[in-house]
């Protein structure tokens, strides 16, 4: 009898997460799946989207499906992003260099974490696709000023500051189980803690100051109100990204999903909107565009494709969910990304 034909290693999403699972340590699988004390947050992101349903919508000519857009002027193939993660040496042990490429593979927009373990320079290098930078106040103006102008110089396209880390949670998987994320990534210890304190003293001064020091649009990460969200585009800012950095910082917290309409209301067109937080389908990215997003950054999904198998297993996850997008838009009666209306979404419960 003739073996099967050979055909991918991965066929499904759910799969990729238990490989990533069955080949990660128990401490670095708990520091990429855990979330903050409870883990309610991260809990009500998925539950959330859970009780959204789409409309069904039938007898639409959808043999041509376009799945393109732009983020900031940026032409996107797909409105999906790599969410910034730090800590990937922990998953790969070529960490965001490895991301990179996967992102490449898969034709999908990189946001490289200032968490990063590698030069901006060299992420950049491996990179085929469009890059953006997340930023982490980790230093003075004078240290973040540096890094914006290698940051410009290497080729990203805009920068978001996270701006939700003003204490560093306690994330209890790790905590209970005495492991120290930064020492296992071989880290000298910081005497200030995990993060340094210029996080701690952020503000909206901090914010004009990165308007006026970097060429590139400006964006926000960890905005969950509509005050904070109006604040944010009267000052400029171009970019509003809704997060509740999938669960791992301020427990009992509102979904992402949740927070977004009111955002998308307030913000009325004047900045474009990046959302993440417990987006692991098609389904889910039909949810938040329809709800007001521009692109749908997502975490965990891409990190198990890392872990799993690398490279090609970013490269498998970004091609799984744009499958999953396309068939579903077109089983909802919907050709372009555009289409994707409130309307389309609806409380099932």
């Amino acid at each position: 009898m003739a073996p099967p034909p050979a055909g991918p290693k991965f066929v499904t999403l759910p799969e990729i997460r238990r490989a990533a699972h069955e080949r990660l340590p128990r401490d670095h699988w708990n520091f990429g799946d855990g979330a903050a004390e409870t883990e309610s947050t991260k809990r009500r992101n998925r539950r959330h989207l859970d009780r959204l349903a789409i409309q069904q919508n039938v007898l639409v000519d959808v043999r041509s499906i376009d799945l393109g857009t732009t983020l900031l002027g940026v032409p996107l193939e797909w409105p999906v992003a790599v969410a910034p993660m730090g800590g990937l040496v922990l998953f790969h042990p070529e960490g965001d260099v490895e991301m990179a490429r996967g992102a490449g593979q898969g034709r999908t927009l990189q946001w490289l974490s200032g968490a990063t373990g590698w030069p901006v320079e060299a992420v950049a290098k491996a990179g085929a696709a469009p890059q953006m930078f997340q930023l982490y106040a980790h230093g003075d103006h004078g240290w973040m000023g540096e890094l914006l102008a290698r940051v410009e110089s290497s080729g990203y396209t805009a920068v978001a500051l996270t701006v939700d880390v003003q204490k560093y949670s306690r994330r209890e998987r790790d905590v209970f189980h005495r492991f120290n994320p930064r020492q296992a990534m071989e880290i000298a210890p910081n005497p200030r803690g995990p993060d340094p304190h210029f996080q701690s003293g952020l503000t909206w001064k901090d914010v004009e100051w990165l308007m006026k020091t970097t060429k590139l649009p400006v964006g926000l990460k960890g905005i969950l109100t509509v005050a904070d969200a109006r604040r944010a585009v009267d000052m400029g800012v171009r970019l509003i990204w809704v997060s509740n950095h999938g669960g791992r910082q301020l427990d009992y917290t509102q979904s992402t999903i949740e927070a977004l309409p009111p955002i998308t209301d307030a913000v009325a067109g004047r900045a474009e909107i990046v959302v993440d937080g417990g987006f692991n389908r098609g389904t889910d990215v039909i949810k938040a565009l329809a709800r007001g997003a521009r692109v749908v950054a997502v975490g965990r999904t891409m990190l198990w494709g890392l872990a799993a198998d690398g490279a090609a297993g970013v490269a498998r996850v970004c091609e799984i969910l744009r499958d999953e997008l396309t068939i579903n838009m077109g089983l909802c009666g919907r050709t372009k990304i555009a289409d994707l209306t409130p309307d389309l979404i609806f409380r099932a419960d």
